[in-house]
């Protein structure tokens, strides 16, 4: 049996000052690089259709501040609204106090909030009556570029192995297993024994169902750590962490069973221990969601490069709305619950969210069509 699934154990970090307590993370570069694309973008759209290009870093500037605000936001009253009286500081604080100080950044943005967020920036800002920026128009071409800052943002979201989807016996699975490095490596420690890590498929046993794939981890000890040491840790440490609930997404292994390593003696002193468990696959939701969100901008693009300022008004913000909410609901049934109150409800609130949205974008579009601004080009 050829086994097809992916083992994702890349770092969510770019790199990190342990001394000012601070890492670069992929999803805060991807994050600006979003934007910083989208602005290039922008001023090219702007001296094709003889806009003023000046007011793409007035418009730039909208955006991103309330992006970032109404997503955080969006993230708090839709899903952890306990934080609000629980830790006020925290919802725009990017840091951790407790148990030690260091740069989160902001853990937890909606992209539904983010929505609600756009539409009332892009209304602050044609409230100045620009000429060809009327409301709907801006709307029209900002969409464009929230597709491909969306795609992204999911790609960040890939990184963190967050937003993970369901367990899936299919060739696209993906064993998201980095934070279980992470918690073994726990390079906070000075004590760790573990100087690397390697994760890799087994391939001498068969696949089991629900997404079920054996893995192997090979730890690779710092030299003279004694073999009693090497066993002392793997028994406890790692077992801990491979059995605990905050990792049951990501593996399973029984706090009942016996761990099943065996180890070796590279060179005297040197040990390096081979651990059989089992991983979990599962939809990569998020890459589902990037790639869609490319293809998106690829063809919103595409139609708005044909029409430029001849293109009715609330035509490619209607197809945006319809398109992508529309994805949204349907990739949140190949999702985990973000929350645990979700499993509660008859969707999930990513799927609440996105019905009315879907409901304005097909208004937009049936309007713009009965009463277009300005005549398609035949």
């Amino acid at each position: 049996m050829t086994l097809s699934y992916l083992i994702w154990n890349g770092s969510p970090e770019i790199f990190s000052i342990d001394a000012l307590s601070f890492s670069l993370r992929w999803y805060g570069l991807l994050f600006a690089l979003g934007f910083l694309i989208s602005q290039q973008i922008l001023y090219y759209m702007f001296k094709k259709e003889g806009k003023p290009e000046k007011d793409v870093e007035t418009l730039t500037i909208y955006m991103i501040i309330t992006t970032i605000i109404s997503a955080r936001l969006g993230h708090i009253i839709f899903y952890q609204p306990e934080m609000i009286w629980q830790d006020p500081l925290g919802i725009f604080l990017p840091f951790q106090f407790s148990p030690t100080f260091r740069f989160t950044g902001l853990q937890g943005l909606a992209s539904h909030g983010a929505a609600f967020g756009i539409l009332f920036a892009l209304w602050l800002y044609s409230r100045k009556k620009k000429p060809g920026q009327n409301y709907m128009q801006t709307l029209d071409r900002i969409v464009i570029l929230v597709a491909l800052t969306g795609a992204l943002i999911r790609m960040g979201n890939f990184f963190n192995s967050e937003i993970i989807g369901k367990p899936t016996d299919s060739p696209m699975g993906v064993v998201f297993i980095n934070r279980v490095s992470e918690a073994i490596m726990d390079k906070d420690s000075k004590n760790n024994p573990v100087e690397s890590i390697s994760i890799i498929k087994d391939k001498d046993l068969p696949e089991g169902p629900n997404g079920r794939v054996p893995i192997l981890i090979y730890l690779f000890f710092k030299p003279n750590t004694s073999i009693e040491q090497v066993k002392g840790y793997l028994n406890s440490t790692v077992k801990n962490y491979l059995s605990h609930s905050a990792f049951s997404e990501f593996v399973q292994q029984s706090p009942m069973d016996a761990l099943k390593y065996h180890t070796v003696e590279e060179k005297p002193g040197v040990y390096v221990a081979k651990i059989s468990t089992i991983g979990i696959a599962r939809h990569p939701a998020q890459l589902y969601e990037s790639i869609s969100c490319v293809a998106l901008f690829a063809f919103l693009f595409w139609y708005w490069s044909r029409y430029k300022e001849k293109l009715p008004e609330g035509r490619i913000f209607g197809l945006f709305m319809i398109i992508l909410w529309s994805l949204r609901f349907a990739y949140e049934f190949l999702k985990e619950p973000q929350e645990a109150f979700e499993t509660t409800l008859p969707l999930f609130m990513g799927q609440i969210l996105s019905i009315p949205l879907v409901i304005v974008g097909i208004i937009v579009l049936m309007r713009s069509y009965r009463e277009p601004t300005t005549q398609l080009p035949s």
